[in-house]
């Protein structure tokens, strides 16, 4: 069984001063198997974040459902950790007690917390800086302590916002062979959205792309290139064919939605 379904998935937002609502997605579905790491693309307002806070539960579709494992999402939990944009971290706690937050609430013995926290500090890189402020760190750091304390709670799901959208380009490369080691090792399902196309294409196993708003999925790309994947894979002339192939789909989708918002 899959471990994830999308079932008919759309969601409409409320229009201003009697207007009539604006669809962000269309009726939507697929499914993403265990260990699978699905990569989302889309021009800018195509409903991906949107779709992605659906499946995490921070928001409810207008119709459809989501099913993790047969069950219903009825909201957040600890079976789907989320990583965003912006390195959400509790400003007054240090690099480990943001790690420990989640398994704290979970009410992880402290000895456990401790175990689970320094084996994240060391995976992500960040010994030596466990009792470092946020504001102490760098943006990848941050952005490092962010993906430790969502994977130290063990959830099935992995869910990914633009994580690092925020930070320099080489800094970016490292973040991306950072999570590709974590989840070579551990297997997590993935998804991960993101503008970057050269990032889907070096990440994912699959990469679907959205039209412009109302988002609907517009193709299903399988990314074949071998794993482990090491960063000269980007010069590749498999790797250029894909990228060329989504170039296309998604520069079609994001000149659609530039003459939509024309009108």
């Amino acid at each position: 069984m899959a471990r994830l379904l999308i079932e008919r998935v759309s969601r409409s937002f409320a229009g201003r001063r009697g207007r009539p609502p604006t669809p962000a997605l269309e009726p939507i579905s697929f499914d993403v198997a265990d260990n699978d790491f699905l990569a989302i693309l889309g021009p800018s307002g195509c409903g991906k974040s949107t779709l992605l806070r659906i499946i995490a539960g921070l928001d409810a579709p207008s119709s459809g459902r989501v099913r993790l494992d047969g069950e219903p999402v009825t909201g957040p939990g600890p079976d789907r950790g989320m990583v965003f944009q912006s390195y959400t971290l509790f400003p007054w706690l240090d690099v480990k007690a943001n790690i420990c937050f989640g398994l704290r609430e979970q009410g992880m013995p402290a000895a456990e917390q401790e175990r689970v926290a320094g084996d994240y500090v060391r995976r992500v890189g960040l010994a030596g800086f466990e009792h470092h402020l946020p504001k102490m760190l760098s943006g990848g750091m941050q952005q490092r302590t962010a993906l430790a304390r969502a994977l130290a709670n063990d959830p099935k799901i992995l869910l990914l916002d633009e994580p690092f959208g925020a930070l320099d380009t080489q800094t970016r490369a490292l973040m991306q062979e950072l999570l590709l080691g974590i989840w070579e090792a551990d297997r997590k399902t993935v998804l991960f959205v993101t503008h970057d196309i050269d990032e889907a294409v070096f990440m994912a196993n699959r990469v679907l792309v959205m039209t412009a708003r109302p988002g609907r999925i517009k193709a299903v790309v399988d990314v074949p290139l071998p794993r482990p994947r090491h960063y000269t894979l980007k010069t590749s002339p498999e790797f250029a064919a894909l990228k060329a192939r989504l170039t296309d789909e998604v520069r079609a989708e994001s000149i659609r939605a530039v003459e939509m918002e024309a009108r």
